[in-house]
C-alpha cells in the first residue's frame, strides 16, 4: 500500500527484512522481485483506472528500466553489489530530506521533467542489483524537477510491473526455481491485497503532502539502508 501511494519502498523493506532473516542477497530479491511481478500489476492497473499515469513519462523510462534490470539482475548473481549500497543510499538519505523540506516549506511547482532516460537505466539495476531501489531513485528525481507526484507515483509504478517481470525471469533463468523461499508467497499475497489502495490515495492526497510524505519514507529507509551498510 505504501509503495502504491508513495511510489517506492516495497522492494527495499521486503528486502531487508528478508536478509535480516537470513536469505542470501541474490535469493532475497528474486524473491522479493517474483512477488512484485503480482503487486506492480495490481497497482499499475489501478493507477491507470484512476487516471494516475502519464503515458508519454511512462515510455521514456520503461525501455532503458528494463535493459538496466536485466543487467543488474545477471550482475548480482555473478558479483556483489555490496560496495555501491553506502554511496546510493546516502544519496537517497539527503534527497528524501530535501524532498521533505520542500513539501513543508514549499508549493509544488509543476515543471515537465528534463533528465529521465538516464533515471530509468540507473533505477533499474540498482533495483535488480539491489533487491529495491526503483521507485526511490526515478520517483524522487523526478519529483525533484518538478514532476506532478500523483502522476509521478502512479506512471513510476506502472511502468515497475515490466521492470520487474524482465528482473524475475533473469533470475529464474540464472539461479533456478530453488532460489525462491517460503517468505515470497506472503510478500506476493500481502502485497496483492494492499496494492489497490494505494492508488486510491495517490489520487486523493495534496500534491505538497505526496511530497512531504515520499520524502519522509524516503528519508527513513534510506537511513535504516545505510546504517546497516556500514554496520
Amino acid at each position: 500500500m505504501i509503495d502504491g501511494a508513495l511510489g517506492m519502498a516495497f522492494g527495499q523493506i521486503s528486502s531487508t527484512l528478508l536478509i535480516t532473516l537470513g536469505v542470501p542477497p541474490a535469493a532475497a530479491s528474486a524473491g522479493v522481485h517474483t512477488a512484485e511481478t503480482f503487486t506492480t500489476a495490481v497497482s499499475g492497473i489501478s493507477h491507470v483506472a484512476h487516471r494516475n499515469v502519464d503515458w508519454r513519462l511512462f515510455f521514456r523510462i520503461v525501455i532503458p528500466g528494463v535493459l538496466a534490470g536485466i543487467t543488474g539482475a545477471y550482475l548480482l548473481t555473478q558479483i556483489s553489489a555490496e560496495a555501491a549500497k553506502p554511496v546510493v543510499l546516502t544519496y537517497l538519505t539527503g534527497l528524501g530530506g530535501y524532498l521533505f523540506y520542500r513539501g513543508v516549506m514549499h508549493r509544488h511547482t509543476e515543471r515537465q521533467p528534463k533528465i529521465v532516460a538516464p533515471l530509468g537505466v540507473i533505477g533499474g539495476f540498482l533495483d535488480a542489483a539491489g533487491g529495491g531501489g526503483w521507485g526511490a531513485i526515478v520517483t524522487s528525481n523526478l519529483l525533484v524537477q518538478g514532476s506532478n507526484p500523483r502522476k509521478t507515483i502512479g506512471t513510476v509504478n506502472t511502468a515497475e510491473f515490466f521492470l520487474t517481470v524482465t528482473i524475475s525471469a533473469t533470475f529464474i533463468a540464472t539461479l533456478g526455481w530453488a532460489a525462491f523461499t517460503g517468505a515470497t508467497l506472503g510478500l506476493l499475497i500481502g502485497g496483492v491485497i494492499a496494492a489497490p489502495f494505494g492508488a486510491w490515495i495517490a489520487k486523493r492526497v495534496n500534491p505538497d503532502r505526496l511530497l512531504t510524505f515520499v520524502g519522509a519514507l524516503l528519508t527513513l529507509t534510506s537511513s535504516f539502508g545505510l546504517y546497516r551498510a556500514i554496520t
